[in-house]
């Protein structure tokens, strides 16, 4: 029995144990079949792992790019509010009182802290300012003005009628002596049953609108002023105004003169607030402390300097850019001067010099052979001016001189190509052996109370107005040969009396013409002045700020801040609209 079991067991032992070896064969052919032959398998997959995953990164990435092009495809740089700009200048501020503006300085000044009835609109015509509405009679002797509702000056007290007519009475005041005071000579002003404010003129103005250019004063401030002590009131250094900005602080420099006038926005101003939270004006004595100021970037832009000067610049963050003015520049010949109230001298002068090459002196200009632009009034005829002839002028000057000599005394101002033009003048005369001294003056009152007013000159070589719309009155009619008048060449001439003021009264567009065309006559036989060329403003300014627009047409220097509410100095980015 013990035997059979112990056979029986060893049986199952050996059972057991080709079982185990069988297990444990197929076992170690498993493991090699599943893991050690496919162990170069792996590193093939670690490769498409590591192939896949550059793949996600890298589509990521560019998912991420596209997004940042994407959103930068709809957003820009664009100009936004804030900041300050400071404009450069020349010239003294003697008051803040727009009245008596006649320096750069306060010209500027006097713009951006006092709105006008009428001003210059982008388009280069009369266009309405705190007036609302300007209307005239059949006749042109009425015109009707509507000033527009809540107006307020710069301390939040209203802007009334009340303070134009009180402003107009001291502009025909002749003892305030204001700069204004010709545009509303004979002019009768009253307020109407309507509200509306009434001019009666003597006689009809065309051209009336243009007269209206004039600034307003605070009534509520001034009312108990003598009108001969104006200029020397509190309101010439504390001004309030109705402009686009107000007088925040002024700085003086070590001689007690005005070097930097602060400005900040005003929020009242009637068109609303500027894009700039303040304005600074910078006052210089010459144009050379400029260009330094803008090679240094310690301004934002000038309208001081003109090739000769900007060719000084050597910053590349300034740009420049040149706008045609409607501003003649103009030899005038003082006809009461002992040798030049002789028509023939100046004739001759006129056919011996070389204009052409007295223009070169003035490069980048435009030839303006008349007192007239072109854009101002369509003429179909005009005189023709005597060609050169050197030999021939000589001749008659010689004749005319006899055995005396000719000196002449000419006068110029700091401006532009000013200075160059006279050099070039004074040797075409030398030329024709005239002799000439040269006299280059500053842009200050006492040049125009000392010199223009006085007519202290033989020759002027200067700049003048032309406006948007003709009428030489105030350059040619005798009525302006006075110390405030603007004939700078003391010409007389009755028939061209009567042909510029007719012009002037007429609205007929064709009849006007005519008259014109006539005086145009007559200024070419009498030679009162001898046209050059054409004003033009550069102005340079920083190229990460906003000035004026391309399309602004400016009548005047000062007309470049038409567009003031869009100057700006910040940028930032911004999202497009999609």
């Amino acid at each position: 029995m013990i035997n059979n079991l112990k056979k029986s067991g060893q049986k199952y032992l050996r059972k057991f144990s080709r079982v185990s070896r069988k297990a444990s064969e197929e076992g170690k052919e498993h493991i090699k079949e599943n893991l050690i032959q496919r162990v170069p398998h792996i590193r093939d997959i670690k490769l498409l792992i590591l192939e896949w995953s550059l793949l996600v990164t890298a589509l990521v990435l560019l998912a991420i790019t596209q997004a940042f092009w994407s959103s930068s495809s709809y957003a820009n740089d664009t100009f936004v509010d804030g900041g300050t700009y400071i404009e450069a200048t020349i010239g003294q501020i003697n008051s803040f009182n727009p009245l008596f503006a006649t320096t750069n300085s306060e010209k500027v000044v006097s713009k951006l802290l006092f709105a006008t009835l009428m001003a210059v609109d982008y388009s280069g015509n009369p266009g309405l300012q705190l007036a609302e509405s300007l209307r005239a009679s059949e006749n042109g002797k009425i015109w009707t003005m509507r000033l527009r509702d809540n107006l307020k000056w710069s301390d939040g007290e209203p802007l009334t009628n009340e303070d134009v007519l009180f402003t107009i009475g001291l502009i025909q005041n002749p003892v305030v002596n204001s700069i204004y005071n010709k545009n509303l000579e004979g002019v009768k002003v009253v307020e109407n049953e309507e509200g509306n404010i009434v001019f009666t003129l003597n006689s009809a103005y065309a051209d009336f609108a243009t007269a209206l250019e004039i600034p307003v004063l605070p009534k509520h401030l001034l009312e108990n002023v003598e009108p001969k002590t104006l200029i020397e009131n509190e309101f010439s250094t504390a001004p309030i105004g109705s402009g686009p900005f107000v007088l925040n602080a002024v700085q003086t420099s070590g001689a007690g003169y005005t070097s930097v006038v602060y400005l900040s926005a005003n929020t009242s101003y009637y068109l609303g607030k500027p894009m700039l939270n303040s304005f600074a004006v910078n006052i210089y004595d010459n144009k050379n402390e400029i260009v330094n100021a803008i090679n240094a970037g310690k301004i934002t832009a000038t309208a001081e300097l003109s090739g000769p000067e900007a060719d000084k610049i050597n910053s590349r963050a300034f740009l420049s850019k040149n706008s045609s003015t409607d501003a003649g520049v103009f030899v005038f010949f003082n006809t009461s001067s002992e040798q030049l109230k002789n028509q023939n001298l100046r004739a001759a002068i006129r056919r011996g010099i070389n204009i052409e090459k007295i223009r070169e002196a003035a490069p980048d200009t435009i030839a303006l052979d008349y007192p007239f632009i072109d854009s101002q009034i369509e003429l179909s005829a005009y005189p023709e001016i005597p060609a050169h002839d050197l030999e021939d002028a000589k001749a008659k000057i010689a004749e005319l001189k006899g055995d005396d000599s000719i000196n002449l005394r000419i006068a110029t101002v700091n401006s532009g190509y000013l200075p160059a033009v006279t050099e070039a003048l004074k040797n075409e005369l030398s030329e024709l052996g005239i002799e000439a001294n040269v006299t280059v003056y500053g842009e200050t009152q006492e040049f125009v109370t000392g010199v223009i007013a006085q007519r202290n000159y033989d020759i002027l070589v200067y700049e003048v107005e032309l406006g948007a719309d003709p009428d030489p009155l105030p350059y040619y009619h005798s009525s302006q040969i006075s110390t405030v008048g603007l004939n700078l060449s003391n010409y007389r001439q009755l028939i061209v009396d009567d042909l510029l003021v007719g012009a002037r009264e007429t609205l007929d567009t064709t009849l006007r013409a005519k008259k014109y065309e006539t005086f145009l006559k007559y200024w070419v036989a009498d030679v009162p002045a001898i046209g050059l060329y054409r004003a033009n403003l550069t102005y340079i300014y920083n190229k990460n700020a906003r000035a004026y627009g391309n399309d602004v047409r400016l009548v005047t220097a000062i007309d470049r801040f038409s567009d003031i509410l869009n100057f700006a100095t910040v940028k930032d980015s911004r999202n497009k609209t999609p």
